[in-house]
């Protein structure tokens, strides 16, 4: 079974790997959504996989660091896409959120990435 909860936060950015002329290339702010997902078993006993408020303290250190925030220095993000920003989010919540699956970053409503772990050694 896998359960998720989203998360916003506001923040500005810019890409500085795309060209000059790019949008992106300029400063410029979202209003990212998160979504967090964790799969595992339905508990016996508490009938969840995991207490949705543990998504919730789980997630309150990266908003502190993300919300109303640059995050071309936040260390890590220093080319802030939708992609690194995934990646970013899912490794700081890896050890706390064990059955994490999937973190999803919008960055519009109808743009943004699916993070599944790909790559990662833990």
């Amino acid at each position: 079974m896998e359960i998720y909860k989203e998360f916003r936060f506001e923040a500005a950015h810019r890409l500085p790997n795309v060209p000059p002329g790019h949008k992106c290339h300029r400063l410029h702010g979202h209003s990212f959504r998160v979504a967090i997902h964790v799969e595992g078993p339905v508990g016996d006993d508490s009938g969840w996989v995991v207490d949705f408020a543990e998504l919730t303290a789980a997630w309150q250190p990266l908003h502190r660091i993300l919300d109303h925030n640059y995050l071309n220095e936040v260390p890590g993000l220093e080319n802030p896409t939708s992609e690194v920003l995934a990646r970013y989010i899912w490794r700081q919540l890896k050890s706390r959120l064990p059955g994490l699956s999937r973190v999803v970053v919008r960055e519009t409503c109808t743009s943004g990435c699916i993070y599944r772990g790909e790559h990662e050694s833990s």
